[in-house]
């Protein structure tokens, strides 16, 4: 257990209970525990020496449920068909959702499987091959901006394919074209500051 974390798991939460029994199933595994995004994230040390680490699986939870949410879950063979993907654009991460601890504790032989399994895909190296940045739906009114602004368009294909997705995916997610608008010209400045969406 990392003292780090610890916060996480005594804050008064409807599901402190599950969260505990799910650090302990994480625990059992073998994986290192850190706290990343807020939550607790189990990891692998996979180079030799050590320093490198691999996220496996982190813990999180919602208003309706809490969950493990498992990196590369698109990668497991997931034969409980338990596996869910949170929305159609999220590519690589999967969930496995709880509202009770009971629940946890029935499943705690097959959620061990899942991590085991994971380890083994960190193991072997394995990646989830991620949509082009191509692929992706280009918004109508981010491309006019695109055509119009040459030192935008440099800026915006600069950016990681990792930062590019994500803007197109906010702009796109947009039902109208008067929000769609709006957040292209509000991250205008950062996209030629070099930053992505989330980047402070």
């Amino acid at each position: 257990m990392n003292p780090k974390v610890d916060w996480f798991f005594n804050k008064e939460s409807r599901w402190q209970e599950a969260y505990n029994k799910l650090r302990q199933i994480a625990l059992d595994c073998g994986l290192t525990e850190e706290l990343k995004w807020g939550c607790p994230c189990y990891t692998l040390k996979t180079s030799l020496t050590g320093r490198q680490e691999q996220n496996v699986v982190l813990i999180h939870g919602f208003k309706e449920y809490c969950a493990y949410l498992f990196f590369k879950g698109a990668l497991l063979n997931d034969a409980q068909s338990i596996l869910i993907q949170q929305t159609k654009d999220v590519q690589s991460a999967r969930q496995i959702r709880f509202t009770n601890v009971v629940e946890i504790a029935e499943m705690e032989p097959i959620l061990k499987a899942y991590i085991f399994e994971a380890i083994e895909v960190e193991k072997a190296g394995l990646k989830v091959e991620l949509k082009k940045t191509a692929e992706f739906t280009m918004p109508e009114e981010f491309q006019t901006k695109l055509n119009h602004i040459p030192a935008l368009k440099t800026a915006f294909e600069a950016l990681t394919p990792g930062r590019q997705r994500g803007y197109l995916l906010y702009f796109s997610s947009a039902k109208q074209s008067k929000t769609r608008e709006d957040r292209v010209e509000k991250y205008i400045p950062k996209i030629l500051d070099g930053k992505g969406l989330d980047d402070e």
